[in-house]
């Protein structure tokens, strides 16, 4: 069945009417050429799922009206909230990562500059990719069957997300030198809650970075004998918390 994202102002609960347009109507409409009275699947990006039919199709106002017959609200089946904070890697790898991360569960992304990051988006540069990111998530959310969309922060400094580790029930701290343990260790007596996960860039964290998350109470994990890019490793840490914690 077609499924569509529609933000959530544009979803009138006491009418059971949602107004499609924009981006959505030119795929829904012009690309998969739908018509009045079939059925589709709309999402709010914070966990509701609208089932409907089309009733109303304007071609001139580019707009289109849903008739909702069916809402359903998130499940409360999660034990976990995984965050990714991911090191920008090279050659464009991170729309890859958005997209699988979305794929896996994860509710948010922070894209990293850290001491050996090579990309660093200046400030209009980095509005344009986390702008662009943010719209992967919308589109691996669609594909993947997710009700969510994972929040994409903007490009934050390591030093600025690192002071953030209060917030969090477990940090997880992937890195290649110092003392580290390894991950199933590091899960071991953890049961749930919000856990966020740092992955550093390639030629990995700097010695003062692993220090400063040392004193910050970060779990230093080692993801095992082989050294993995930064664009897999994260997304091998999340698929193993999937497992684990059910994200």
């Amino acid at each position: 069945m077609s499924r569509f994202y529609v933000s959530k102002e544009k979803i009138n609960t006491k009418k059971n009417e949602i107004l499609i347009e924009g981006e959505e109507f030119h795929h829904a409409i012009d690309v998969m050429r739908l018509k009045d009275s079939d059925k589709v699947i709309i999402f709010d990006g914070t966990g509701n799922e609208y089932t409907g039919f089309i009733n109303k199709i304007d071609p001139k106002s580019k707009k289109a009206t849903v008739e909702v017959v069916k809402i359903e609200t998130p499940s409360s089946g999660k034990t976990s909230e995984v965050v990714l904070a991911q090191a920008i890697p090279k050659k464009g790898k991170m729309d890859y990562i958005v997209e699988k991360a979305t794929e896996l569960g994860v509710k948010r992304i922070v894209p990293l500059v850290t001491g050996r990051t090579i990309v660093r988006p200046d400030e209009g540069g980095g509005e344009k990719k986390v702008s662009r990111w943010r719209k992967l998530a919308i589109e691996s959310a669609k594909q993947s069957g997710r009700a969510d969309i994972p929040a994409v922060s903007e490009v934050t400094p390591f030093k600025k997300a690192i002071e953030e580790i209060e917030r969090y029930d477990l940090a997880l701290f992937a890195c290649l030198s110092g003392k580290t343990v390894s991950l199933k260790k590091a899960v071991g007596d953890f049961k749930s809650g919000k856990i966020i996960v740092f992955v550093g860039p390639e030629g990995d964290f700097t010695p003062e970075e692993i220090s400063l998350a040392s004193g910050k109470n970060c779990r230093h994990v080692s993801l095992g004998w082989r050294v993995l890019k930064s664009d897999t490793a994260g997304l091998f840490l999340i698929s193993v918390l999937d497992y684990e914690f059910n994200i």
